[in-house]
């Protein structure tokens, strides 16, 4: 029989269960997201935009915590679908500027409802939580997250 290593065990995993949760997640908002033609990832783009109506593609990748190789075909898309303006900063050409449109605006409108649908419906992996384990949820998730970003910022 082959060895058996702990460490190797799905259930001694942290990462699995986050990474299960975080599917679930997703998953629990493409009923509300498919019918206005938006994945996930657009969709938290937009919330930053709708905050923040323009920012860099650095610090919207650096805010969602995701790469290039995923931020620019996403962008490059939803300019296409005319969401978004994409703009070559005249101070820096490596930086590029990402503005909200009129069009990608508007959605909000057809958005606002989709985390008060997820309540309602007992989503977002919290179902059985009390409010007390939610908060130090959202807490430790946040910790874990600084903490990555911490570490990169070191790596670089």
């Amino acid at each position: 029989m082959a060895q058996q290593y702990e460490q190797l065990l799905l259930q001694n995993q942290i990462c699995f269960p986050l990474y299960a949760c975080a599917r679930k997640i997703v998953a629990e908002y493409t009923p509300y997201l498919k019918p206005l033609g938006l994945t996930y990832t657009q969709y938290i783009v937009f919330m930053v935009l709708w905050e923040k109506q323009s920012v860099t593609a650095g610090q919207l990748g650096s805010i969602l915590h995701l790469d290039a190789g995923t931020l620019t075909p996403l962008l490059k898309h939803l300019e296409k679908d005319g969401y978004v303006t994409r703009k070559r900063s005249k101070e820096d050409e490596r930086v590029t500027n990402i503005t909200i449109t009129k069009k990608g605006d508007e959605l909000k409108e057809k958005c606002k409802d989709i985390p008060l649908a997820l309540v309602a419906a007992k989503s977002n992996c919290g179902e059985g939580l009390t409010e007390e384990e939610t908060k130090a949820l959202y807490k430790l998730l946040y910790k874990l997250l600084e903490q990555d970003s911490g570490s990169k910022s070191q790596q670089a």
